[in-house]
């Protein structure tokens, strides 16, 4: 039995990753041990990477929509097995003991809700994500991958798939839905994909018409250009819903509430290096509308979420790199390169 792992961290704001052998958290019959075949890049790990959140604590390892093969569990593991295909997504440990946690709301503990990397886990060890060979964690926060889907598209689930799928589920999203998916990236992809598959009307909805093409391909009804009027105004009072995945910084929130029926709901996932503007409390009165924000998903909803995607037979589009390519993937991934995800492959 092994105690370290290779890893590509970073090691100061702005530097190339670079390959190290590092310490994994201490073992502990709670754990399981996996060895990584594929994690996605995420916005978030590029944010971590250059303190664009706050303080890194360097050498960081990011990557937290790993995937692998278990290869060792400890006694009190329960459901999983050595050689079992499983995930691991943003977070991996909470307290279990707090109001929330007894709730099933875990990925919002009270107390603590430990990151999969940037962090600590309880016993004061430090967090280590997925762009790695191996993994080692709590297995409670490690999900079973369905039989009928791979590990490539397993890996953009565990963040991009849960971070949408939430809101969706939250929203009561269903078939008598009108739901515009503001921004069609990584994350708005595949919510588009989600919520064509829980039965809704969706509308794409971007800046420009760059991404109409990509919304008709993905099966959107209808496409909004925000920066056309006659766009915005044929939509006003139609959607049920919008999935917030990304904006400008020119963003205000009267055009967009507009958009929504009565009782409609404004869903943000989107977490950007700016602030949101302010909103004046008339605008929420008089349109009759919500606003809520998601921060991922509890453990019992990322297995529903990953089985619900395997059983819809959902597919992100991805950009595969070798786990050795890591940094020119990241550089493409700056330069908006991905349609949609990345997803990295240790060889």
């Amino acid at each position: 039995m092994t105690d370290t792992f290779t890893g590509w961290a970073a090691t100061a704001k702005g530097e190339p990753l670079v390959q190290m052998e590092l310490k994994l958290r201490t073992w502990d019959e709670d754990c399981v041990d996996i060895d990584i075949t594929h994690c996605g890049i995420c916005a978030s790990d590029i944010y971590t990477i250059d303190e664009g959140w706050g303080p890194t604590d360097y050498p960081c390892v990011a990557g937290h929509e790993i995937v692998g093969i278990v290869t060792r569990v400890g006694k009190r593991v329960k459901k999983i097995q050595v050689g079992d295909r499983v995930g691991v997504g943003p977070e991996c440990d909470s307290c279990r003991e707090c109001g929330a946690c007894k709730d099933g709301f875990e990925n919002v503990c009270e107390k603590f809700a430990t990151t999969t990397y940037n962090s600590k886990w309880p016993n004061g060890d430090k967090t280590y994500g997925g762009y790695a060979n191996k993994w080692r964690g709590d297995y409670r926060w490690v999900f079973k991958v369905p039989n009928n889907m791979s590990n490539k598209d397993a890996a953009c689930f565990f963040c991009a798939g849960i971070t949408t799928y939430a809101p969706l589920k939250h929203g009561d999203v269903n078939e008598k839905s009108v739901v515009g998916v503001l921004g069609i990236g990584g994350l708005g992809h595949i919510a588009i994909l989600f919520a064509k598959a829980m039965g809704a009307t969706v509308i794409g909805m971007s800046h420009s018409d760059k991404k109409r093409d990509y919304a008709d391909d993905l099966g959107c009804d209808g496409y909004i250009n925000t920066e056309v009027v006659e766009d915005m105004v044929k939509y006003k009072h139609k959607l049920t819903h919008i999935l917030c995945t990304g904006t400008g910084k020119d963003f205000e929130w009267e055009p967009y509430l507009e958009l929504l029926h009565v009782n409609g709901k404004f869903m943000n996932v989107f977490i950007p290096g700016w602030k949101f503007p302010q909103i004046d409390p008339f605008t929420l009165i008089i349109n009759q509308v919500s606003i809520s924000g998601t921060a991922v998903g509890s453990p019992a909803e990322m297995q529903e979420m990953i089985n619900f995607a395997a059983e819809r037979e959902i597919k992100p589009w991805i950009n595969k790199y070798k786990m050795s390519d890591i940094n020119k993937a990241i550089a493409d991934f700056r330069a908006g390169l991905p349609k949609f995800r990345f997803v990295l492959e240790n060889e």
